[in-house]
């Protein structure tokens, strides 16, 4: 089958016209790379891994003006085995080999790094440690007023036999005699060569003839720590929190991963948060709805007491201005919205009952002005007919 049937057209895995100038190749391929780099997909990174080669690939043929004359002019098969073959290729090398990463020989003066992501990308970010994610879980009250939690997690640390080298004490790793130290491999494809991590050293440029017993080379031993994670007054569902350099430590001098608490705030039985406003919702008999009166209720800071209007109507909503949640930017407080429902007693005591009676004749010779209107309707509608 011939290669062109198996692989897209370039300009369209970019994305641009075929007259497309250099500026705007290189312009689409940054913002793909952004799009697709695996770090930015965690939930599909074989899928973005894929995805991110292919727009490589179409940049590193594109992006070179005779080798994209030659594919203008005979597509995929003119390039004679020409084309880059990222399998097995890292992205990171990818980015090195290719677009000036570490600052060498870049488009534009700089690292494509640096343009992609916003920063240098140096050995030490290479042997960078993992990052974590620990889960907490708060009350209400908590997130209203803001917290200090201690967590427990486990997390590698460097093995306090070797002090992190791997080795057993008293001996040194030695040099690789595949990549001579350098950590990574060197190989031709076509018009490229491209750059893989060592195979024996595993990128560390340095084997370990004697391993450290105690962690068996690795450098590093998982160990429990307690951590604090103050929680901000305000703080939402579902809110991360990153603690930078509180991850897996790094290797070969690379740096510590970051820690990221995602906080839950459970719900609560009587409120429901609405952004910085909280809503409850209470119950009142129609003696104080008609009559009005005070009542004690529930607030995030304590009791307090709500009065309630003359004629307050079931589903109608109080505010208590400022005794909600607080901004967690610090931009003031939400109010506490109440719901008032008008509750219907099932059962009367003959007093009562005897009572609401009464009250039943009066309402059938006292017409309300809504009554009135609503009774002039129907009987309008009758006349019609």
């Amino acid at each position: 089958m011939p290669v062109a049937a198996t692989k897209r057209d370039y300009y369209e895995v970019l994305g641009v016209k075929r007259d497309a100038s250099q500026e705007e190749i290189k312009s689409a391929f940054r913002q793909l790379a952004k799009k697709w780099h695996p770090d930015r997909n965690p939930d599909n990174k074989a899928e973005a891994e894929e995805r991110f080669k292919e727009i490589a690939e179409a940049y590193a043929v594109l992006s070179d003006e005779q080798k994209r004359q030659q594919y203008d002019q005979f597509g995929h098969e003119g390039l004679r085995g020409g084309e880059p073959d990222f399998r097995g290729v890292s992205i990171e090398d990818i980015l090195n080999q290719f677009f000036g990463g570490r600052g060498g020989g870049g488009y534009g003066g700089g690292s494509i790094f640096d343009d992609l992501f916003g920063g240098a990308h140096t050995e030490e970010s290479a042997g960078q440690g993992a990052s974590l994610r620990y889960d907490l879980e708060i009350d209400l009250e908590q997130a209203h007023r803001g917290i200090t939690k201690t967590i427990e997690i486990t997390r590698d640390e460097a093995c306090e036999t070797c002090h992190g080298s791997g080795a057993k004490p008293g001996t040194r790793p030695v040099t690789c005699s595949v990549c001579r130290g350098g950590g990574y491999m060197t190989r031709s494809s076509g018009f490229f060569v491209m750059r893989t991590t060592c195979g024996r050293c595993g990128g560390r440029g340095k084997i370990l003839e004697t391993p450290c017993q105690e962690c068996r080379g690795a450098g590093r031993q998982p160990k429990r720590v307690r951590l604090e994670v103050s929680i901000p007054a305000g703080i939402e569902d579902n809110t991360r929190i990153r603690l930078q350099g509180q991850g897996e430590t790094g290797v070969s001098g690379g740096r510590r991963g970051d820690l990221y608490i995602l906080v839950r705030v459970r719900e609560h039985e009587l409120f429901v948060r609405r952004g910085n406003d909280v809503l409850l919702q209470i119950a009142i008999p129609f003696t104080m709805a008609a009559l009005g009166g005070e009542v004690e209720i529930p607030t995030l800071e304590g009791r307090a007491r709500l009065t309630i209007p003359r004629g307050t109507q079931s589903g109608k909503l109080l505010k208590m201005g400022g005794s909600g949640m607080p901004d967690v930017h610090g931009y003031g407080k939400g109010d506490q919205l109440v719901r008032v429902v008008v509750e219907v007693p099932k059962r009367l005591s003959s007093e009562q009952e005897e009572l609401l009676r009464k009250l039943a004749t009066l309402e059938k010779t006292v017409v309300t002005p809504q009554r009135r209107s609503l009774m002039g309707k129907i009987r309008d509608f009758f006349n019609d007919e």
